[in-house]
C-alpha cells in the first residue's frame, strides 16, 4: 500500500491536469444523480471548487495566481454553505457569478500554461481537455446567474415556464462550446442569446487557436 500511495502521488504531481479533468468529468456524471436532493448540488459545487483551487496550485508553471483563485472561491463556498444551512436562495445569483468568474480565471490560467512554450507535454494535452470543461462550467454558471437575474431567459420543450435545471444548462453549455448544436434548451431574452453566442465564439476560437497549436506541436515532436 505505501508503494501504491507513493506511485499515485507521483502521477498526481506529474499530471495535475489529468486529475482536474477526471474530477470535472466525475462531477458531470454525479450532478444528475444528486440534483434532486437538497444539498447534493451545493456539496458537489463546493467540492469541485476546492479541488480546483488545489489543482491550480499544483500546476506550478501556470501564470495564474493561486491566491486570486482562493479569493474568488472562498466567498462562493461560504454562500453555497449558507444556501444549504439557512435556505438563503437569494444568494444563488451571487455565488453563481463568483463561480463563473472562478472557472473562467482557472481556464485562462491553463491556457496561458499551455501557450507558454513551444513544447507539448503530456500534462498539457490533459490540460486541453480540462480547460474545455472549465469553460463549459464557467458558462453554465453564467447561465445560472443570468436565469436568476432575469427569469425566463431560457426555455425548453418540457416545463417551458419553469427555470432550467443545472443539468439542462450544463448540457446547453457543452453543446454550444463544442459547436454541436443547441439541444432542446433555447435562449429567449436578448442577453441570454448574446451570452450563448459568445460561448459559441469562444468554443470555435479555443479549438482553432489552442487545441490546433498543441496538435501541431505534438506532430512536430
Amino acid at each position: 500500500m505505501p508503494y501504491f500511495h507513493n506511485d499515485l502521488l507521483a502521477v498526481t504531481r506529474r499530471h495535475p491536469s489529468a486529475v482536474l479533468l477526471l474530477v470535472q468529468l466525475a462531477g458531470l456524471l454525479l450532478y444528475p444523480l444528486l440534483e434532486s436532493t437538497r444539498g447534493g448540488p451545493i456539496a458537489l459545487s463546493a467540492f469541485g471548487i476546492t479541488v480546483l483551487v488545489f489543482t491550480t496550485g499544483m500546476v506550478r508553471r501556470t501564470p495564474g495566481l493561486t491566491w486570486l483563485s482562493v479569493c474568488l472561491a472562498l466567498p462562493a463556498i461560504v454562500m453555497l454553505l449558507l444556501q444549504v444551512l439557512f435556505d438563503t436562495h437569494w444568494l444563488q445569483p451571487w455565488s453563481a457569478t463568483l463561480e463563473a468568474l472562478f472557472y473562467f480565471y482557472a481556464a485562462g490560467s491553463l491556457v496561458a500554461y499551455m501557450m507558454g512554450d513551444m513544447h507539448a507535454t503530456t500534462d498539457e494535452l490533459f490540460a486541453a481537455g480540462a480547460t474545455f470543461t472549465l469553460l463549459a462550467w464557467g458558462f453554465a454558471y453564467s447561465f445560472v446567474a443570468l436565469q436568476a437575474w432575469q427569469p425566463g431567459s431560457f426555455s425548453a420543450a418540457i416545463n417551458a415556464d419553469q427555470p432550467r435545471t443545472w443539468t439542462e444548462l450544463m448540457y446547453l453549455s457543452f453543446a454550444l462550446l463544442s459547436s454541436t448544436g443547441i439541444g432542446d434548451v433555447i435562449p429567449l431574452r436578448p442577453l441570454a442569446r448574446a451570452l450563448t453566442a459568445l460561448e459559441m465564439f469562444v468554443g470555435v476560437m479555443y479549438l482553432a487557436a489552442v487545441v490546433s497549436r498543441l496538435i501541431g506541436l505534438t506532430l512536430r515532436k
